[in-house]
């Protein structure tokens, strides 16, 4: 005859594993991830960048400007006139007051189109404007 009582008995003692909490825990921690990653923003079009051996990397929150080979300017993904970049920058500025401007000009863009894109930076009230540059051997 089958004893209930002690199939009843054995039965409590296995052990279960409950995942609920540790599916939970996970789901959290990739919540915190997901909200504390800073993303990088790219400029919206491919550039060759000039290289320089006194390259310098900068790890702090930049603001991108383009400068394409034509002489088009671009920010944040769009395509935008050289009278408008102080706006932009003046707007970008007011986001990440400590925000250096970056000008990522193409090696064969007009030196001019990137002097008035610096200029207007400036006139816009960034501090710290630069050029970027890859360092001689690397390939960008």
């Amino acid at each position: 005859m089958i004893n209930v009582r002690n199939s009843l008995r054995m039965k409590s003692n296995e052990m279960d594993i409950n995942m609920s909490p540790l599916i939970d825990l996970v789901f959290l921690l990739l919540i915190f991830f997901m909200v504390t990653t800073s993303f990088v923003r790219e400029t919206g079009i491919d550039v060759q960048r000039p290289s320089a051996s006194s390259a310098t990397l900068t790890k702090n929150g930049n603001i991108l400007v383009a400068v394409s080979r034509d002489g088009t300017i671009h920010f944040d993904g769009q395509k935008i006139d050289v009278r408008s970049v102080r706006a932009h920058i003046t707007r970008a500025l007011a986001q990440n007051p400590e925000g250096a401007v970056v000008i990522v000009a193409d090696k064969v863009s007009y030196t001019g189109k990137v002097i008035q894109v610096m200029d207007q930076c400036r006139l816009a009230g960034a501090k710290r404007v630069s050029i970027a540059a890859t360092r001689s051997g690397e390939s960008g």
